[in-house]
Formats: C-alpha cells, structure tokens, sequence
C-alpha cells in the first residue's frame, strides 16, 4: 500500500495488488485540500491503470456547491476517460451527508460507474476486490 496524502484533513492510499484508490475524510473537507485528494487520486488512476476507488466520507458532510461544480465539469470526464468502473462509499455518519452522497452515487451509476453504498470501510474493500473488469 502506498500513502500519497497524510494529513488533518484526508488521507489517500493505493491499495496495489487490488489497485483501489483509497480517501478517507477525516472532517468536513472542500476547497483545495478536497481537489487535491480527487486530483491526486484520478492521477493513480491514469498512471497505474485502476479502476476501483473507496471513498471513506464517513466524517465529511454534504459537498459544496463549487466542488460539486469543478468535479462535475473537470474532475468526472477525466476520471471517466482514465477508466474508473467501480465505486465503493462508506457513507458520512449525519443524515444530510449520506443524503448528498447518494445522489452523488445516482449520478456517477448514470455515467456507467458501478457504485454501492456500505457503513463499514472492510466491507466497501471486500467488495471493490470481489468486482472484475466487465
């Protein structure tokens, strides 16, 4: 496993041998720091040929406005193109966020990305390391 953020707000991983790109929010995070993980994350995507992302929000709230804007309009045709097929959430703990997230999850299925909602991160890996290529 390879750590490629650490800090107060987010850590990212790459799980090598399932090649998952792996965030967690450690606190409510937007702005740079929350580009930053995304942008970090396509970018093992693109170089290592993954497919699969884990998305541990469960102490992140909803997605503000102006990143859901960025991600919609830069970050999701370039993860879409670099080949992103399957996506694993571990949904926030408050009500307004897992609401937020599954549309986030509608969305993305819409666009042909496979996405299931989980509450504990083991099952979410457990099931991206079950998905196979088509």
């Amino acid at each position: 496993m390879e750590t490629l953020i650490d800090n107060d707000a987010a850590l990212l991983r790459y799980h090598l041998a399932p090649k998952i790109v792996h965030h967690e929010f450690r606190r409510f995070i937007h702005g740079e720091p929350f580009r930053e993980v995304l942008t970090r994350g396509l970018e093992v995507l693109q170089k290592r040929g993954a497919i699969k992302w884990l998305s541990d929000d469960r102490h992140n709230g909803p997605i503000k406005p102006a990143d859901a804007e960025w991600a919609s309009k830069v970050w999701v045709p370039r993860v879409l193109a670099a080949g992103w097929k399957y996506w694993a959430v571990v949904l926030p703990e408050k009500t307004l966020g897992q609401m937020n997230m599954m549309r986030w999850i509608d969305t993305y299925a819409a666009l042909g990305v496979t996405a299931q909602p989980f509450e504990h991160v083991e099952d979410a890996k457990h099931w991206l390391e079950e998905q196979t290529h088509g």
